[in-house]
């Protein structure tokens, strides 16, 4: 049964922005948020959530809940072991040579770590502690251990509650609730981690960019599933808005900030809590791609390369992070620490790198085909893909 490719090639080119967007150069700015006031990490959640939904909900509907529960939650375990693995790397590795070269960049990603050692190891092993770029890993262990009781839910009864209930969650985080809520469990509690050392995704916000994706994958496994079709003039609208936000990021006067300096009005637009805009321009280039998308495509040279990333997207992700601390230590982390043309030679090296790692893993799973084995087929015509 054949995959879905293209699938894997939008999340391998998620992974590649992400990259040049996390590993510091001169391209960092230009490609951030290249497609108008939305990143690559909003695209690659929605489409691995989009990914989960459709696999473990068909697992749900073919092998029963129980049997979909615990795949969720071995996933869930992995996850948690590798995100260990990664802090103590950084902890160890990269707190060493950081502090060996003296690099501030590295002191500050890690100084809760260096001021209070046994609590930053205990809490960031508990979750609570995220260094930066370690905190999208536990918003992925925390929606893996709660999808299964969602998509469970919404076998029985329907998607309308637990969307509206993931609605009205992003609703009052935009309002702080997050962190009022951090700050009680905080008292009562005695956490000794401060709010601003807990990462910098608003875990209240994402949750509904994540459950959207779920139930937007899950629909496909419905026994009356239809394609995506939208009414011209919510095609119409899709495409202004989404062209309007391109030109205003890349053409405007303010770059990557919509309102320049006004803080209260950039909060519209804001990443960490997915303002309103925000959530307005993803959508419609969600619109945008489902319906151009596939055609453009197919009459397109298929991309493999991309679609071996985005198979094996969770150890290229993690390979990625373990790049960009590297590249962070050794260089300080300024994007433009290292000279022109140097800056090109690093990234090509990232990517090489990155690459072998995706090949190796899908051969490792793949008993040495390169993971090209055939899979069993889906319920109701539907093509598989992995939920990595």
């Amino acid at each position: 049964m054949k995959r879905l490719w293209e699938l894997d090639a939008a999340r391998g080119l998620m992974l590649v922005l992400m990259t040049i967007t996390h590993v510091p150069s001169r391209l960092t700015d230009p490609v951030g948020q290249p497609f108008g006031f939305v990143s690559a990490a909003e695209g690659f959640v929605l489409l691995s959530a989009f990914v989960s939904g459709l696999v473990y909900s068909r697992i749900g509907y073919t092998q029963g809940v129980a049997v979909m529960r615990r795949a969720f939650w071995r996933r869930a375990l992995k996850i948690y072991f590798i995100q260990a693995a990664l802090l103590l790397f950084l902890f160890t590795v990269i707190t060493g040579v950081g502090l060996q070269l003296d690099q501030p960049a590295v002191k500050e990603m890690v100084k809760y770590y260096l001021a209070h050692p046994h609590d930053a190891l205990t809490f960031s092993l508990l979750l609570v502690y995220q260094p930066a770029l370690l905190d999208i890993l536990p918003m992925y262990i925390l929606f893996m251990l709660a999808s299964p009781w969602v998509i469970a839910f919404a076998m029985r009864h329907g998607w309308q509650w637990p969307m509206a209930l993931s609605a009205t969650w992003w609703a009052a985080s935009q309002f702080g609730t997050t962190e009022w809520l951090y700050g009680v469990t905080r008292g009562v509690l005695h956490l000794p981690v401060p709010y601003g050392e807990t990462g910098s995704f608003d875990t209240f916000a994402w949750q509904f960019l994540w459950f959207v994706g779920m139930w937007l994958g899950a629909s496909r496994n419905a026994p009356d599933a239809q394609p995506f079709v939208f009414p011209k003039w919510l095609l119409g609208l899709a495409v202004a808005v989404a062209g309007g936000c391109f030109a205003w990021r890349h053409f405007g006067p303010t770059g990557q900030a919509p309102f320049g300096d006004d803080a209260g009005l950039n909060l519209l637009f804001d990443k960490w809590h997915l303002g309103p805009l925000r959530l307005l321009n993803l959508a419609a280039l969600c619109i945008v791609a489902i319906r151009f998308g596939p055609p453009l495509l197919h009459r397109l040279p298929r991309p493999r390369w991309l679609e071996d990333m985005g198979s094996a997207s969770l150890p290229v992700f993690c390979a990625h992070l373990v790049a960009v601390f590297v590249v962070v230590s050794l260089t300080g982390g300024g994007y433009a620490a290292l000279p022109y043309g140097a800056d090109l030679w690093v990234l090509g090296g990232v990517f090489v790198g990155l690459y072998a790692v995706a090949r190796a893993v899908l051969r490792w799973e793949g008993g040495g085909d390169g993971g090209k084995k055939a899979r069993p087929p889906a319920p109701h015509g539907q093509p598989v893909a992995d939920a990595g």
